[in-house]
């Protein structure tokens, strides 16, 4: 670019070589004309080649674990900071796509992504599209997209579990950890319910059956943790 910048203003100061100058003297040859040029122009004026397009996509093509879920939250905010600016300038809000594609992972961390999600909706759509395989920590994350703006690829597996966990040590230890995950269930449930067209009796009756549940894109439709197949 400093190269393409320095050779314009060389032109323009310079005039063209004619072919009767050739061989003259210093002396002999004309004087540069001097010609004002704007910055415009340097850079390429109405010829310059348009600016890239934003990319709003985001995907989680991975575990829920912290590492994936601090990425994702740093790339929806500072998505969502760029809608503030539009609306400040009276422009219209575009929306984030996030595709998913997990095997699920941490309820924490999953938590902590639905929390976000819900605090950018504020301003900015966050348009959910379920690929491949959506379970377990996933299946809120799909769900939690913006009303009417969720897909799912007619061939994705969607399955819903328990919440699972694992720990060790003394007794009243244990029954303290029992609590905190039965919290964590809780806490699932009701998230589910309030994003999708499950009953709390419903999902609870699917979860007690203790085993993996696995739904098809079109039952992910009717449950409304998706509201359209691609």
């Amino acid at each position: 670019m400093i190269r393409k910048i320095i050779g314009k203003i060389v032109e323009t100061i310079l005039p063209p070589v004619q072919a009767e100058d050739a061989g003259k003297t210093t002396e002999d040859a004309p004087k540069a004309k001097v010609k004002t040029i704007s910055l415009e122009e340097l850079l390429g004026g109405a010829g310059a080649p348009p600016p890239e397009p934003e990319l709003r996509v985001i995907g989680l093509y991975s575990t829920v674990e912290d590492e994936k879920i601090a990425e994702l939250t740093q790339a929806l905010l500072y998505l969502n900071e760029m809608n503030k600016l539009r609306n400040k300038e009276k422009e219209e809000s575009k929306p984030v796509e996030f595709y998913i594609n997990t095997y699920g992972g941490s309820a924490d961390d999953m938590f902590a992504m639905y929390d976000v999600m819900q605090q950018v909706m504020e301003d900015t759509e966050i348009h959910t599209i379920g690929v491949g395989k959506v379970m377990s920590a996933g299946t809120l994350l799909l769900a939690a997209g913006t009303k009417g703006k969720r897909k799912i690829g007619r061939n994705c597996r969607v399955m819903i579990h328990n919440v699972a966990a694992g720990n060790f040590g003394t007794l009243p230890n244990l029954a303290n950890e029992l609590e905190a995950i039965q919290q964590l269930q809780d806490d699932y449930i009701t998230a589910m319910v309030e994003n999708t067209k499950f009953t709390r009796k419903k999902l609870e009756k699917l979860l007690n059956e203790k085993v993996n549940i696995y739904l098809s894109a079109e039952e992910a439709v009717k449950y409304g943790l998706a509201d359209e197949i691609m």
